[in-house]
């Protein structure tokens, strides 16, 4: 008897010791925390004894897990509360602000399009009065299809893209132009009376731009200023007879291959206006309409896809 009651004591010691340990075990586990990060915070999940956090962006939920073995659902919105997962690093979020600025340029323009003498007088010699133009006929058209954005802030930073723009000079008279074989630019008497008669061209444009964001209810004022520049890659002119026949000409009419300006933008939220003026000539330098060098201008307005 003496035996067996030792060993039953034995055996309880025994499993009392086990239990001990699973016990520690399991609470070593229940206290531990898992994390797994994907990016910036732009995906994480925190798991404790307490809860499993699951994030995405600024939203998230909370699966609080209770005593009796249930669990609780909660829907949640970040800030920049360390406690809600932010990093507590002032140059991460610095580096997170700047990410987040998205300038205003890509999208679609719609300008009226001209040029300057070198006095920045718009009304041509009489010696040329041949390039006087239509103003309210003179058009432009762009789509700006790709932006790069670099935030220095969250409201203040640096802008380029590509763009294709689209300038159609409507010329008031009964004529159009050509060059002749010097390149210079002549006068084009079509000998018949003319309905339309314009002259177009097609330019890449690289903008480089400093932009600033004031904030304003939900959406913002923006301001830009900077320089762009362009790659000439196509040009023709085009003439309507009053019998509708249509004399067109493709030459690059001795137009400057590259160019360079001053553009400025101001709007709210996707809405802009914009100025833009050539600090290059529209033709080659004293290949222009007898001899004199026509700076393009452009006014008009955009709306953005971003920003």
């Amino acid at each position: 008897m003496v035996t067996i009651i030792l060993q039953a004591f034995s055996q309880e010691v025994v499993s009392k010791e086990t239990q001990t340990e699973k016990k520690t075990a399991k609470d070593s586990v229940l206290t531990e925390t898992v994390k797994v990060t994907v990016g910036d915070e732009v995906f994480s999940i925190v798991e404790n004894q307490d809860a499993v956090r699951i994030r995405l962006g600024d939203n998230g939920l909370t699966i609080l897990e209770s005593l009796e073995g249930g669990s609780k659902i909660m829907w949640e919105k970040y800030d920049d509360d360390p406690e809600t997962f932010q990093e507590d690093d002032k140059e991460d979020q610095r580096r997170r602000s700047r990410n987040r600025f998205k300038g205003n340029w890509a999208g679609i323009e719609f300008g009226f399009n001209g040029y300057f003498t070198e006095d920045f007088s718009s009304v041509m010699p009489d010696d040329i009065y041949y390039m006087t133009l239509h103003s309210g006929k003179s058009n432009s058209f762009s789509i700006n299809c790709v932006q790069q954005s670099l935030g220095f802030t969250r409201h203040f930073g640096l802008v380029t893209g590509l763009g294709f723009e689209w300038n159609n000079y409507r010329f008031d008279g009964n004529n159009n132009i050509e060059k002749d074989e010097n390149g210079n630019i002549i006068e084009l008497d079509p000998g018949v009376t003319l309905k339309k008669s314009r002259f177009k061209t097609l330019y890449l444009n690289i903008p480089l731009l400093l932009e600033v964001k004031i904030p304003a209810d939900n959406n913002h004022f923006n301001v830009a200023a900077g320089l762009t520049g362009g790659v000439k890659l196509w040009s023709e002119s085009k003439m309507v007879t009053d019998d509708d026949r249509k004399l067109q000409s493709n030459s690059d009419f001795s137009l400057s291959v590259l160019r360079w300006g001053t553009t400025a933008r101001i709007g709210f939220g996707n809405f802009q206006l914009f100025g833009t003026y050539y600090f290059t000539p529209l033709f080659k330098p004293g290949k222009g309409p007898g001899g004199y060098d026509l700076y393009p201008v452009e006014i008009g307005f955009a709306c953005t896809f971003n920003g």
